[in-house]
């Protein structure tokens, strides 16, 4: 009887078993932004740049700023995987991203929430994402308006970098494809940086009158526009404040 009645306690306890895995959901894979050299690049910075940036949290689009990828099936219908996520939420992987990239391609420091020393210029770059596009086995498509501010100045240059990728199959694929977009909008502000800080040397320029000569206006680098204009070429940036 006791041998009966201990096969029978096992074969419910297998068969428990085996219906929570049939139950259980798949594990979840993660995904992040973040170069793969990022680490290097910030071990190679320099000490004491000539100057410093500062990159503020990012803006995205509301229907992407969850953990889930949120992928599209059609101009007018997305899904949300809820096995394929990322590693922190989108606006934070966007912003690591950029910020990583912005340091290794100027050879400074993201100084952002940090104190800064006097005398050392610092530019802030702002970034607001309007269109965060995954196709999958299409195109990752990225749609940002950007800002370089010398800070402390009126100086500011604000451009716009529409990004389409286009990607093989899988969801790596996709990733790597917006992981490309982003590097392509961190060089167009990294040439946005330079051009600041070009301008910032021809404002202390001063005129044989003693008066301080006026900045030139600086044009976005190529392939941006200025503000919210459409178009694929490059535009002038805007001087205000």
């Amino acid at each position: 009887m006791t041998t009966r009645v201990n096969a029978l306690a096992c074969g419910a306890a297998l068969a428990a078993a085996l219906a929570l895995a049939a139950c259980s959901s798949p594990p979840a894979r993660f995904y992040t932004l973040s170069p793969a050299n990022a680490a290097l690049a910030t071990r190679t910075a320099p000490a004491n740049p000539p100057f410093l940036i500062e990159v503020p949290s990012v803006g995205v689009p509301e229907q992407v700023a969850k953990n889930q990828l949120v992928v599209q099936k059609s101009a007018a219908q997305v899904d949300v995987l809820e096995q394929e996520r990322w590693a922190s939420p989108p606006a934070d992987e966007i912003r690591r991203a950029l910020s990583d990239d912005l340091a290794a391609q100027l050879g400074t420091i993201d100084v952002a929430n940090s104190a800064t020393p006097a005398g050392v210029p610092v530019y802030r770059v702002s970034v607001n994402v309007q269109r965060f596009e995954s196709w999958p086995a299409k195109r990752a498509a990225i749609d940002a308006v950007w800002s370089v501010r010398a800070v402390g100045t009126p100086s500011v240059m604000t451009c716009r970098t529409s990004i389409a990728e286009p990607v093989g199959d899988g969801y790596d694929a996709l990733v790597a494809g917006h992981r490309r977009a982003l590097d392509a909008i961190a060089a167009q502000a990294a040439a946005g940086v330079r051009a600041m800080a070009a301008r910032r040397g021809a404002a202390a320029a001063t005129t044989s009158g003693g008066k301080t000569a006026a900045a030139p206006l600086v044009p976005c680098p190529a392939n941006a526009t200025a503000g919210d204009a459409a178009g694929p070429t490059g535009a002038t940036g805007k001087p205000g404040t």
